[in-house]
């Protein structure tokens, strides 16, 4: 089930306000920029499906959103527990970082979690299945595949060479929950 928990950026220990309500979600992000949405394929999938047919599935959303945005590129993502690489990916991934683009994911399976760090506050959002979520460019943030990944995520991408980073330096990741 998808959720949103809200933190204080100086106090990990107890959250300030939580839901897995997809509208208060959604109205919570929305408030500070960040998109999120749920979004339904047009047929099952199946396990592990290959990307082709996960295109295929979300394309008339896709285009809604390159309509809209002006995205350029899109492909498909997956990383399973058996993924002899996991633990180095994770570790990059968690460190807190910005994007000179919007980082858009929809999450055909399984689940991840976004952690925000937004003025004063950090917001986890756990992403799972039909979950879209749009972190705005220059938003710093990081996240969590967990030690055992299992998910599916479609990424679209402003720029054509796709994932870029610019990490902060910042250890502010290392203090809150993760993702088991």
């Amino acid at each position: 089930m998808s959720a949103l928990t809200i933190y204080s950026d100086k106090d990990a220990s107890q959250y300030q306000w939580h839901s897995t309500n997809a509208a208060e979600i959604a109205q919570q992000l929305n408030a500070k920029g960040v998109r999120f949405e749920r979004w339904a394929a047009d047929r099952d999938l199946g396990q592990d499906p290959a990307p082709e047919a996960v295109i295929e599935a979300y394309q008339h959303a896709i285009d809604k959103l390159v309509a809209e945005k002006g995205y350029q590129s899109w492909d498909v993502i997956s990383l399973r527990a058996d993924n002899p690489q996991k633990e180095a990916l994770r570790a990059k991934f968690l460190n807190e970082h910005t994007h000179g683009e919007d980082e858009v994911r929809f999450f055909v399976e399984g689940a991840g979690l976004f952690c925000l760090h937004i003025g004063d506050e950090v917001y986890q959002v756990l992403c799972e299945k039909n979950d879209l979520i749009s972190v705005p460019a220059g938003t710093p943030h990081w996240f969590d595949m967990g030690s055992e990944p299992n998910f599916t995520a479609i990424r679209i991408f402003d720029n054509p060479e796709g994932w870029v980073a610019q990490f902060t330096g910042d250890a502010i990741a290392d203090a809150y929950p993760r993702l088991a």
